[in-house]
């Protein structure tokens, strides 16, 4: 019975492939690349965009950053499986003729042998062949990093292959191994030609290794991609998005905007970036409300000159052991009577204490609202374990009492926990 099989099957597949070779054998080649690192590709891909509806959902960025990215990872399928060779478009009666045929000629064969011969001899007994297992041809985590590794492995042996290093730290980025992945990336682009989306994605990925902050590294590599291409529109998000992380919000809108211009007027991306510009003039404006609201006060009684701040910042002894040395130390200056806003602020290091400091109107946030035009002021001192100018619980703090006029040596001792 087995060499019945095995000679039907093999006049079977002759008789199949005579019949299915002229109207195939123009089909161009598949794009290049193992189909192993193709499915990679995608899979890199599916895993991108849970990663960043993970993101959307928990709050981890803004509307307007998500449906960029999401807009990005689209035009990335489409460049992996949207370059279908012509044939098969423009061949497409051949193609649904050798379909017809590699489906029927099979139904029309195994029909006659079961109405007309003994189905009975080849048909196995005692064995069903069980339902197939939903997503049984997906990728699992194991299989996706041992093809990642595998790819690690052949760039050591060709390690001037920009487009590899490029994927690899895509991969890397999708197995949350951030470090890796910039490193990847960092190799990458000393190869390929300068590409402002590939600098964007650099500067996503440096963010994401440092714990979601786009200040220092990031800021450089959004400014590098906004040299190559002014109009990128992820360069152009991540910077209104640095400037309103920095409550810079005429900055962000105006960044926006040059998105919003982009963008088709009728995209959710464009709504999401709406939505962004909103919010940052909501800021802007309740920002500009309470420096109106804090002028009549101080016009009432003219606020003593205050050009400048000096002192030093302690850490109390006994919460020595709660901090280390580069945690982020904040010191700023904040009206009595007006908005909580500081008028004047200075980032430093918990290994610069304890700190001389020199608070001016040159460290102001806003133009209007400096040292020089409040009256009474309280000195403060915070230690943000997040890197956060924005008070959090669990930061550690030191306050001064009210100073009036032009101060010197001011001591402030951090020595609370902020609730």
């Amino acid at each position: 019975m087995n060499v019945f099989l095995l000679v039907g099957g093999l006049v079977f597949v002759g008789v199949l492939a005579a019949l299915l070779y002229p109207l195939l054998k123009r089909q161009p080649e598949a794009q290049p690349g193992t189909p192993e690192l193709r499915e990679l590709n995608l899979q890199v891909l599916r895993e991108q965009l849970a990663e960043l509806d993970k993101d959307l959902a928990e709050g981890r960025i803004s509307e307007a950053a998500f449906q960029q990215s999401r807009e990005e990872l689209e035009r990335r399928t489409l460049d992996y499986v949207g370059d279908a060779p012509q044939a098969v478009v423009s061949g497409q009666r051949k193609l649904g003729l050798a379909l017809a045929l590699a489906i029927g000629f099979p139904l029309m064969v195994g029909g006659l042998y079961w109405t007309l011969g003994t189905p009975d001899s080849v048909v196995p007994t005692k064995k069903t062949a069980g339902p197939a297992k939903e997503g049984e041809h997906a990728l699992s985590q194991q299989q996706i990093t041992a093809m990642v590794e595998r790819l690690a492995l052949r760039l050591q042996e060709n390690p001037n292959d920009g487009a590899g290093w490029l994927m690899l730290a895509r991969s890397y980025a999708v197995l949350g191994r951030y470090p890796e992945s910039s490193a990847a990336f960092g190799r990458a682009l000393s190869l390929l030609p300068p590409d402002a989306q590939h600098y964007a994605d650099y500067a996503d990925i440096v963010a994401m290794s440092q714990g979601k902050k786009l200040f220092g590294e990031p800021e450089k590599l959004v400014r590098r991609a906004l040299e190559i291409d002014p109009r990128n529109v992820k360069a152009l998000a991540l910077s209104g998005t640095i400037a309103f992380d920095r409550q810079e919000y005429g900055m962000a809108i105006r960044e926006w905007q040059k998105v919003q211009a982009l963008l088709p007027e009728d995209s959710a991306a464009a709504a999401g970036i709406a939505g962004s510009i909103r919010d940052a003039e909501n800021r802007l404006a309740i920002s500009s409300k309470q420096v109106s609201d804090a002028s009549p006060a101080t016009a009432k009684q003219p606020p003593a000159a205050i050009a400048s701040i000096s002192g030093v910042v302690e850490l109390d002894a006994k919460l020595r052991n709660d901090v280390k040395a580069g945690d982020t130390l904040f010191v700023f200056a904040r009206a009595v009577n007006g908005p909580k806003m500081p008028v004047a602020m200075m980032r430093a290091k918990v290994g610069d204490m304890p700190l001389r400091f020199t608070l001016d109107d040159s460290m102001a946030m806003s133009p209007q609202f400096r040292l020089s035009t409040v009256g009474t002021v309280v000195v403060g001192a915070r230690i943000s374990k997040s890197g956060d100018a924005l008070a959090r619980s669990g930061d550690l703090e030191g306050l001064s009492a009210p100073i009036s006029g032009s101060a010197k040596d001011v001591r402030i001792t951090i020595g609370s926990l902020v609730q």
